[in-house]
């Protein structure tokens, strides 16, 4: 982008200012389309607000800073991935979730696993769908449970308890992940996503991020809506059932690898998630199928 500063005016310098004046840097009445004095000083300010130095010109680092701190709790679905969601929005669910009693390591605005894992115990305490997806009915729960944590600290200290995904099974077992249809595909690439934002030295990758060709000894993983003809010889898991999924995984998995290469089919039931759009549903369907695996695998 390119660097706005002092006379400048238009759409883009309005937008600056809006966002000055939502992090409270700036008058709503100052807010004019033109780059003043006031709307210099006020961008100094915030950058020696967030340690970025007495700045005065808007740079991409400066915006980018900028559209961060003026994201608010719920305008924004968030969930892991790489790279991490930061913000002022993640800043606000992490609070909230240590307030409650859900400690999610040290309150930095990232949005990495152990926050993800704290926003799943919560919502397993709510009786909500434990996915790590901040959501509409994620924020609905922390609205009418605002009375319990705006304005308090983090309730206790502990160390997170780790689970399945975190642990080593993530670097110790080479995976290749793959579908073949645009969906599946998505799913396949959230789950390599979702593993490396766990765990960056993670061996469970998709098929897209690989340079060469898999070898006989990485476990194939066919994400799919269907069983094509032709697989009865191998391991078909439907995806039905999440509870039973890692025990029906562990299985098949056993059963492949014998085989070369070594290849388990997962069928899911569908490209919807219950009312879910389809960035939701593939999210939802790689979070708990990464999970299972790596549950089976552990």
């Amino acid at each position: 982008m390119n660097t706005i500063k002092r006379g400048d005016f238009g759409a883009a310098v309005e937008d600056v200012q809006q966002r000055l004046a939502l992090v409270g840097n700036l008058a709503q009445d100052q807010v004019t389309g033109e780059y003043d004095e006031r709307t210099a000083t006020a961008v100094r300010e915030f950058c020696l607000n967030v340690h970025l130095g007495a700045i005065d010109e808007v740079t991409e680092k400066v915006w980018a800073a900028l559209v961060d701190a003026s994201y608010n709790l719920g305008d924004r679905t968030l969930y892991l991935r790489m790279p991490y969601f930061h913000g002022h929005d993640v800043l606000e669910l992490q609070q909230a979730l240590g307030a409650l009693g859900f400690f999610c390591g040290t309150e930095d605005a990232i949005f990495g696993a152990h926050t993800e894992l704290a926003l799943r115990k919560f919502q397993t305490n709510m009786g909500l769908p434990s996915d790590g997806i901040a959501g509409a009915y994620t924020y609905a729960s922390l609205r009418n449970l605002q009375h319990s944590w705006v304005g308090k600290e983090a309730s206790h200290l502990s160390r997170p308890i780790g689970f399945a995904r975190a642990a080593d099974v993530l670097e110790s077992h080479a995976l290749c992940l793959f579908g073949t249809c645009e969906f599946t595909r998505s799913v396949a690439s959230r789950m390599s996503n979702l593993a490396m934002a766990t765990n960056p030295s993670s061996k469970i990758v998709s098929a897209d991020a690989l340079s060469v060709a898999p070898d006989d000894s990485m476990l194939l993983v066919h994400v799919s809506l269907e069983v094509a003809e032709g697989e009865q010889a191998v391991p078909v898991v439907a995806y039905a059932d999440e509870e039973t999924l890692a025990v029906r995984l562990k299985g098949a998995l056993a059963a492949a690898r014998g085989a070369r290469p070594p290849r388990v089919v997962v069928v899911l039931p569908g490209r919807m998630w219950e009312d879910a759009g389809a960035d939701r549903s593939a999210q939802h369907f790689a979070i708990t199928l990464l999970d299972a695996l790596c549950a089976a695998l552990s």
